[in-house]
């Protein structure tokens, strides 16, 4: 009974790979590794059989990144100081003051008649000049007028001198200078005075963030091995199990992920100067000078002037002479100068001017300059990560020939060892006979796959694993 039991065992064991291979699918068998192409070597008494050695697999962690490295920013404002600053409400200026001429008087002697000779009928008080004709009479008649001295007197036919009056202009005030003084023009205007000067700000805009799911793969898709229902094949008088591979998908996890939506950005923003409007008097003309010509005064004097001379028949007088006594003489009298005085106002101090520099008006304001610009201080925030398992393949499953149980070193007492180990190990619940049937050899299975051994068989492996050998 027991030689027949570890019989199918065997036999199972070596067509068990066949029925699993036929099952499996075109892209399992390709990822199969297949190492039974040759026999191993082998001892009298020892029996093999084609196994599955299913794949191994490692589980790994891994960090996988849920937020990403970012940066906290702050802005810290421009810092301002205020200062007093002079401005000019009026400017600067000449100031002009005219000084007028001075005129002091001084009397004068203007000569209205000049000094001279004249002949006149006497040299007495009543004498009166003698004509032209008289003189030239005299002069016909030998006497030279010309060398004639003073005092001398001539009797004479006497024709008298003929005269005219003309004006003459004479100088009673000089020329001099009236200076004008234009006074300095202001005009009333509006100056727009810088308070706070132009800055930039500088506003921090936050990262945007936003949380995705993503899914993992933790542990990929595999094929299994797993016991089907079907026709039993007789194979030496003995029955063998029927094994469909059966596809198990991949496993996967989802976790949350802060992703970076967009960054962090600084937008300096321009902030316009401050002015203020302050009322200022502006020079438009400065102080000017304008000297006006005084003209020269003048006073009509009237002059006499002879125009002829009387005519004489001259001869010295008391000695006589061929001519017809006219009854008149001659005598060489002198006439002297003739001067009237007149008030002549003359420049004592020449006009002049008196410059006087008024000095600007200033006024203090108080203004704000940029002591210290805005800026930003960047605070590095660490990215954080998840750490996670990740089982991933190691080696694929394949096939191969194992050392197997048969009917040479097969017996009741090593069947018992099995079912015992068996139901020590936890996977056998049935009775400690020594017959290895469906019980037994599902209990074989279920210890291969959570020792990660071998399936397919009986093997040498399971029961050293099981301490039976």
């Amino acid at each position: 009974m027991f030689t027949k039991s570890f019989a199918s065992v065997a036999v199972l064991a070596l067509l068990l790979p066949a029925s699993l291979a036929m099952a499996a699918s075109h892209e399992e068998k390709k990822d199969r590794i297949d190492a039974t192409h040759t026999l191993p070597d082998a001892k009298p008494g020892e029996c093999f059989a084609k196994v599955i050695v299913p794949a191994e697999y490692e589980t790994k962690t891994e960090e996988v990144l849920v937020k990403p490295e970012s940066e906290e920013v702050v802005v810290k404002p421009a810092v301002f100081d205020v200062a007093e600053k002079s401005i000019v409400e009026k400017e600067g200026y000449t100031k002009i003051k005219a000084i007028p001429a001075k005129f002091r008087e001084e009397m004068i002697e203007v000569e209205i008649s000049p000094a001279g000779t004249s002949w006149v009928t006497s040299l007495g008080k009543k004498g009166i000049p003698a004509s032209p004709a008289l003189l030239a009479g005299a002069k016909t008649n030998g006497i030279d007028i010309s060398s004639a001295s003073v005092g001398a007197c001539y009797q004479e036919y006497f024709i008298p001198a003929k005269f005219e009056e003309t004006s003459k202009d004479v100088l009673v005030k000089e020329e001099s200078e009236e200076i004008k003084i234009a006074d300095a023009q202001f005009e009333e205007a509006q100056e727009t005075v810088v308070v706070k000067q132009a800055s930039k700000k500088k506003i921090y805009k936050a990262a945007e963030y936003e949380i995705v799911e993503e899914k993992i793969e933790i542990e990929p898709a595999k094929a299994v091995w797993k016991k089907g229902d079907g026709p039993i094949t007789k194979i030496d008088n003995s029955t063998g199990e029927i094994m469909c591979l059966v596809q198990v998908p991949a496993k996967y996890k989802i976790i949350k992920k802060t992703v970076l939506k967009a960054p962090s950005t600084i937008d300096l923003v321009e902030v316009p100067e401050e002015a203020k409007a302050i009322k200022v008097s502006k020079l438009v003309s400065d102080a000017t000078i304008d000297k006006v010509k005084i003209p020269a005064e003048y006073k009509k004097v009237t002059l006499t002037n002879k125009v002829s001379d009387a005519a004489f028949t001259w001869r010295t007088s008391g000695v006589d002479g061929d001519g017809a006594y006219t009854g008149n003489q001659i005598c060489l009298k002198e006439t002297p100068a003739q001067f009237t005085k007149i008030k002549k106002l003359v420049v004592d101090t020449a006009a002049a001017i008196e410059e006087e520099k008024v000095e600007p008006v200033a006024k203090l304001i108080k203004v704000s300059n940029v002591a210290t610009p805005a800026e930003e201080i960047r605070t590095k925030i660490p990215a954080e990560y998840k750490t996670i398992e990740k089982r991933s393949k190691v080696s694929s499953e394949r096939l191969e020939w194992r050392r197997v149980l048969c009917k040479t070193n097969m017996g009741e007492d090593i069947n018992k060892r099995i079912q015992q180990a068996l139901k020590d190990a936890g996977v056998y619940n049935g009775p400690i006979d020594g017959a290895i049937g469906k019980g037994s050899m599902n209990a074989v299975e279920r210890f291969q796959k959570e020792n990660g051994l071998a399936t397919g068989g009986l093997t040498i492996d399971v029961l050293e694993k099981l301490g039976v050998m």
